[in-house]
C-alpha cells in the first residue's frame, strides 16, 4: 500500500482546523499560566478597557513580556470584548469589540450598535526605588473614534498598596478638564479637531488629534488584602458623554469602587459599582505563549537510543560486499522513520557516508525530527559510517536543508550537558540543491491521502450581526503521481449557514471580496478547491511552484512563484505572478466574467528575538496597487502572533468602510496547547471589515512558509530539541 503522505494530510486538515474560530479560546482556557502569582503585583489587573488598570483608568505597570489576554467587561448597556498583546517588554497591542445597546449613532436606527477599535501602549520608564513606572497609551487610534483619547500615566508601589496618577485627553479629558499644559508648544495643542463622524468611514488614523484640546487627571488606589484579593478606588476623567446623550445611561459620579479576585494565576474576576449609578463584571483569562503549558518537553513517545560502535569496528568493511546490502537498510529505515511518524524520501549508503532525505511528517519540529532521525541511523547504520547527511523535504516534495553530523559527535554528546549547544556547533546546515533524488524506495510513489470531517467558516463584525457562521461537511484528498507533482482539493456541504444575510456589497470597486453573501447562498454542494501544483529547485537556494485550478471558493487560474532563500540566511526575497479569473457564484467549475493579472514581489526577514517581518508590494485583485506591511512575534512552540495592513492607491473614501484592509492574526499549533504530537493548527486573520481593497488571493501552495521551517535560523532556534 503507498506510503501516506503527511504533509497533504497537514495541510487539508489545518485547512478545517483554520476555520475553528472558536476553539482558540475554548483551548486556550485548557492551558496554565507562564507566571505564578505568590506576588500579588506579578501580573497587573486589566481594567473595564481590556488594559493594565485600576477600573475604567489605566495604570503604568505592563503585563509579562508576551503575554496574551481575553477579557469581557459588562454594565449598563455596554460589552467590552478584548483582546490584548504584550508585544515587547514595553511595546503592547490592543483590539476591541464594543456592543453598546440604544446607541443611536446608527444611520438606520438599529438599537445595537457595535465598535471597534486599537490600543498602543508604551512603557517609558520602569518602576525604580525613587521613581514610578511611567507608560503613554493611545486609545482608539484607529476605530471609530469613539473611545478616542490619549494619557500619560504613573504607578508606584509601595508594599501591599499600589498608587497611580496620570493625565489624559480626548475621552480622558472630559471631565474637570483645563486648558492643555502642552499648549505651551504651540496654540494648536489647545483645540482638538473633530474626528470622522460617518462610521461607514472609520478606520483612519487621525494623527491630528493626538494630545489636543482639554486634559485632565485621574488617579486611584490599588490595596492588596493577599495574593488573590485586590481592591481598587478610582477617580475618572472620562465624563461618558457619548454615552449619557445617545443611552439610558447616568455617570453621576467619577468616583468608582471594586474588587479583583484571581481565581486561578491565570483567570481574574472584578466587580464595581462604578460612576455612582451601576454596577460591572469583568472576566479575564490570560495565557503566556512562551510557556503555555505543563508539559515543557511534550508528551512524545521517547526517542531512540544513540547505538555506540565497539572500538574498532568501524574498520570492518565486509559488510559492503554483501549482496542487497543497500536495499535491506533502505527497507529498514523506512519502517523504522514510519514507526516515527516519518516518511523516507531517498536513502543511499556507501562504505562512510549514509545520505536520506526525509518528509518529517507528524514531527512537529524539524530539529527534533533531525534528531531522532540522526539517533535510528546508528542504530541501522554499519560501524563504518560515519558521515550521516540528512535531507529535509517540505510536503510538496521539494528538497530544501542538508544536515550533516557525524556520528562519532552523537556518540560522545548524547549525555553531555550542554550536548544540544555542542551538536548544533558541529553540526552543518546547507542548501540541499536542485538535484534528483536517488535510492528512491520502491512503491514510493504514487501517494494519496484523504479526510472526511466538519468544517466550520466565520465572518466577522457586520454591524447587524457580530458573527456569522457557515457548518458543514467537507471531503478532501491529495494525490502525488511522482515526487514534486501533487493534485488536492476539496468540496463541502453546507448544512447551516448565515452568512449568506451579509448586506449586498456597496463597493464602487470590482467585487472580488465584498459579494461574500453571494457566495454563501448560492449553492449547498460546492468545490472549495481543486489544484494541481508543480514544486521544483531551478537552482542552488532557489525554489520554485507552478499552481493551476480553482484556487480558493472565489477564484481560480494559473499562478508561479520563484523564492530566493539561501540556508542560512535570514532574509527571503520572492515574486509571484497570476492570472486570476472569478468563480461563479455556485463554486462549481464555472467562472464569471472578471479576470485579473495580478503579482507581488515579497520580501522576508526572521528578525533576532522572534519577530518576523513581511513586505509585499504589487498589483492587487482590484487591480489596486500598493504594498502590505506584516509583523509577526514567532515563539520556538510555533505559536505566531502578528499585524498587518495594506496600504494601495485606493483612496479612504473608496475604500469604504474601514478605510484600508488591516487586521491581526495568529496561529496555534494545537501541540503547543496539549504537548502531544498533532499537525492540527487553528489559524485565524481577524480584519475590523473585508472589503475590496488591497484583496490577494488565498493559496496553500506559497513557499516561503514550507520552506523556512527546514533551514538553519529556524532549526538553530528549535535546536534544543534536537535530542528529545
Amino acid at each position: 500500500m503507498p506510503i501516506p503522505r503527511r504533509g497533504l494530510r497537514a495541510a487539508l486538515k489545518t485547512t478545517v482546523a483554520r476555520r475553528l474560530s472558536a476553539g482558540m479560546c475554548l483551548l486556550a482556557i485548557g492551558a496554565q499560566p507562564a507566571v505564578p502569582q505568590e506576588d500579588p503585583w506579578a501580573r497587573p489587573t486589566l481594567n473595564f478597557m481590556g488594559v493594565p488598570g485600576l477600573l475604567d483608568m489605566p495604570t503604568a505597570h505592563p503585563m509579562q513580556d508576551a503575554d496574551l489576554s481575553f477579557s469581557l467587561g459588562v454594565f449598563e448597556g455596554t460589552r467590552r470584548s478584548t483582546l490584548r498583546f504584550q508585544i515587547t517588554p514595553r511595546l503592547s497591542g490592543v483590539f476591541r469589540y464594543v456592543n453598546l445597546e440604544g446607541y443611536n449613532q446608527d444611520v438606520n436606527g438599529r438599537d445595537q450598535y457595535y465598535d471597534r477599535s486599537f490600543d498602543l501602549q508604551y512603557l517609558i520608564a520602569e518602576e525604580g526605588r525613587y521613581m514610578p513606572a511611567l507608560t503613554v497609551g493611545l486609545q482608539d487610534f484607529g476605530g471609530t473614534g469613539i473611545y478616542s483619547g490619549e494619557y500619560l500615566v504613573a504607578t508606584k508601589t509601595f508594599g501591599r498598596l499600589r498608587a497611580t496618577g496620570g493625565i489624559g485627553w480626548g475621552r480622558f479629558g472630559s471631565h474637570n478638564g483645563f486648558t492643555n499644559p502642552l499648549g505651551i508648544f504651540g496654540d494648536g495643542f489647545k483645540d482638538r479637531p473633530e474626528g470622522e463622524t460617518d462610521i461607514t468611514q472609520t478606520g483612519q488614523v487621525d494623527f491630528d488629534q493626538w494630545f489636543r484640546g482639554d486634559a485632565a487627571l485621574f488617579g486611584g488606589l490599588q490595596y492588596a488584602v493577599n495574593d488573590r484579593l485586590l481592591l481598587a478606588a478610582e477617580y475618572s476623567s472620562d465624563a461618558y458623554d457619548q454615552e449619557t446623550s445617545r443611552m439610558d445611561f447616568e455617570h453621576e459620579s467619577p468616583f468608582s469602587f471594586g474588587a479583583t479576585y484571581r481565581l486561578q494565576d491565570n483567570l481574574d474576576l472584578s466587580a464595581a459599582y462604578m460612576f455612582g449609578s451601576t454596577f460591572a463584571v469583568n472576566l479575564t483569562y490570560t495565557f503566556n505563549p512562551k510557556t503555555p503549558t505543563d508539559y515543557p518537553g511534550g508528551l512524545d513517545q521517547a526517542p531512540r537510543a544513540v547505538q555506540v560502535r565497539a572500538p574498532g569496528s568501524a574498520a570492518d568493511l565486509g559488510w559492503t560486499q554483501q549482496a542487497g546490502a543497500t536495499q535491506i537498510l533502505r527497507g529498514d529505515m523506512q519502517s523504522f522513520l514510519a514507526a516515527d511518524g516519518m516518511v523516507l524520501e531517498s536513502f543511499t549508503v556507501d562504505a562512510r557516508i549514509a545520505r536520506t532525505s526525509v518528509r518529517t511528517g507528524t514531527q512537529v519540529y524539524p530539529a527534533q525530527a533531525v534528531g531522532r532521525i540522526a539517533r535510528i541511523m546508528t542504530q541501522l547504520m554499519p560501524a563504518s559510517v560515519e558521515r550521516f547527511e540528512i535531507t529535509l523535504v517540505t510536503p510538496g516534495g521539494m528538497p530544501v536543508s542538508t544536515v550533516t553530523v557525524n556520528r562519532s559527535d552523537l556518540e560522545e554528546l548524547e549525555h553531555a550537558p550542554d550536548g544540544s549547544w555542542q551538536s548544533f556547533a558541529r553540526a552543518r546546515i546547507e542548501d540541499s540543491g536542485p538535484g534528483t533524488a536517488t535510492g528512491i524506495p520502491e512503491g514510493a510513489f504514487p501517494r494519496y491521502d484523504w479526510s472526511f470531517g466538519p468544517y466550520l467558516s466565520a465572518a466577522y463584525f457586520d454591524p447587524e450581526n457580530p458573527l456569522r457562521l457557515a457548518f458543514g461537511l467537507q471531503l478532501a484528498g491529495s494525490f502525488e503521481p511522482v515526487q514534486g507533482l501533487v493534485f488536492e482539493g476539496s468540496v463541502q456541504k453546507y448544512l447551516a449557514e448565515n452568512i449568506s444575510g451579509l448586506p449586498g456589497s456597496n463597493s464602487i470597486l470590482p467585487h472580488v471580496r465584498s459579494d461574500a453573501n453571494l457566495y454563501a447562498g448560492a449553492a449547498d454542494f460546492t468545490v472549495s478547491n481543486l489544484t494541481a501544483t508543480k514544486y521544483f529547485r531551478p537552482g542552488e537556494d532557489l525554489f520554485g511552484r507552478v499552481t493551476a485550478g480553482y484556487f480558493e471558493p472565489m477564484f481560480g487560474g494559473l499562478s508561479g512563484e520563484i523564492l530566493w532563500k539561501p540556508a542560512d540566511s535570514r532574509l527571503g526575497l520572492g515574486l509571484e505572478v497570476n492570472y486570476a479569473k472569478q468563480r461563479e457564484y455556485e463554486q462549481g467549475l464555472g467562472f464569471l466574467d472578471y479576470d485579473v493579472v495580478t503579482g507581488h514581489a515579497s520580501a522576508y526577514y526572521d528578525a533576532p528575538g522572534d519577530f518576523h517581518y513581511q513586505v509585499d508590494v504589487g498589483r492587487y485583485l482590484a487591480e489596486d496597487w500598493g504594498a502590505t506591511i506584516g509583523i509577526d512575534r514567532e515563539f520556538d512552540n510555533g505559536i505566531r502572533i502578528g499585524a498587518f495592513a495594506t496600504f494601495t492607491d485606493v483612496s479612504f473614501d473608496d475604500f469604504g468602510e474601514g478605510s484600508f484592509d488591516k487586521g491581526v492574526r495568529f496561529h496555534i499549533p494545537l501541540s503547543a496547547l496539549t504537548g502531544s504530537r498533532t499537525d492540527l493548527a487553528i489559524t485565524r486573520t481577524i480584519r475590523p471589515i473585508q472589503r475590496d481593497g488591497g484583496a490577494r488571493l488565498e493559496m496553500n501552495t506559497r513557499l516561503y512558509e514550507q520552506v523556512r521551517a527546514y533551514q538553519q535560523p529556524e532549526l538553530q532556534n528549535e535546536w534544543g530539541r534536537f535530542w528529545r
